[in-house]
């Protein structure tokens, strides 16, 4: 007596069918044709589009306008002298040059290794069903939205007077601007990491590797892209940030370079270019407008650099 032979079922039975029919169903409920939504879908598309395009002509006239200004002033004397009051036709920005790698160098080297950290903490070992976890967690997703001026308020009580009582140094303002970037960078890398499969974990710990060594030799490679775009857009904000540092001890007129980290004299192009544009004089205002152009060239030179740290990791991974 032969023994019975189960028969697939056929791709065009009643299976597929049904699997169609609820596809079909749900393509209708958010394509929205019955109730009218296309066109309302095409005017918000519209809407979007409308205001990317307001977004980019603003940004690009204000570039452009800068730079016509401050054409005449875009030489060598801007990069190589000292502010000065004086000498209207040469003064430069050298200081306020320095003081802005100082504050940012000390940006990087506080916040990235803070908020990697936390993240790490956050999404790899945080018991999530305990309160004080989603408590930190929604104290980070407000703290990303406070004013950069409540920030200064904070650094002035507790990082230049209060318990650091660390004065009116170029660090006092990097721990000032790496509290106001923190919230940022920590949301990036959490969803960075977030984003690595969990085949990769699950493959390696299956190797025989600890939850650490699995975290550091591989989860972390694969998240740098996503934390080091996280790190792009938080320096960008940090650098120019005027208000904070006013409040903590970075002064409008400097003549000379800072000493290092700790030197109780600075001052950055954010507030060199503010004391610039609020003088009367035609000069100044010139002088301001070529400050502006010297900050985006700043700022896109160390973006180049991070976003060729990303796309290094990324070819390796």
């Amino acid at each position: 007596m032969s023994r019975p032979t189960l028969r697939p079922t056929r791709p065009n039975g009643p299976n597929r069918t049904g699997v169609a029919a609820a596809r079909r169903v749900t393509e209708l409920g958010l394509d929205g044709r019955q109730r009218g939504g296309k066109w309302k879908g095409s005017v918000f598309k519209a809407l979007l589009i409308l205001c990317i395009v307001i977004a980019f002509v603003t940004l690009l006239a204000v570039i452009v306008q800068a730079f016509v200004r401050g054409l005449p002033r875009l030489d060598s004397n801007l990069i190589t002298q000292m502010p000065s009051t004086l000498d209207r036709e040469t003064s430069g920005m050298q200081s306020a040059i320095f003081g802005t790698v100082y504050v940012m160098v000390g940006v990087v080297v506080t916040v990235v290794p803070i908020g990697v950290s936390a993240a790490i903490y956050l999404e790899e070992f945080a018991d999530h069903t305990k309160g004080w976890v989603r408590f930190v967690e929604l104290n980070i997703q407000n703290l990303a939205a406070v004013p950069s001026i409540v920030f200064g308020i904070l650094g002035l009580a507790f990082i230049v007077r209060g318990p650091l009582s660390l004065g009116p140094v170029a660090y006092a303002g990097s721990l000032t601007l790496a509290l106001l970037v923190l919230p940022t960078v920590i949301l990036a890398a959490r969803e960075a990491i977030r984003a690595v499969p969990t085949s990769l974990r699950l493959g390696s710990m299956g190797l025989g590797a600890t939850q650490w060594q699995t975290i550091w030799h591989h989860v972390l490679p694969a998240a740098v892209p996503g934390i080091v775009t996280g790190t792009i857009l938080a320096l960008s904000r940090a650098i120019g940030e005027t208000a904070p540092l006013l409040l903590v001890g970075a002064t409008v007129f400097v003549t000379y370079n800072p000493d290092g980290f700790f030197d109780g004299a600075y001052t950055v192009l954010p507030v060199q270019i503010f004391q610039w544009a609020v003088r009367p004089q035609e000069e100044f205002r010139i002088l301001a407008a070529a400050g502006i152009i010297l900050l985006l060239g700043v700022l896109l030179a160390m973006n180049s650099v991070a976003i060729w740290i990303r796309n290094r990791f990324t070819r390796e991974l």
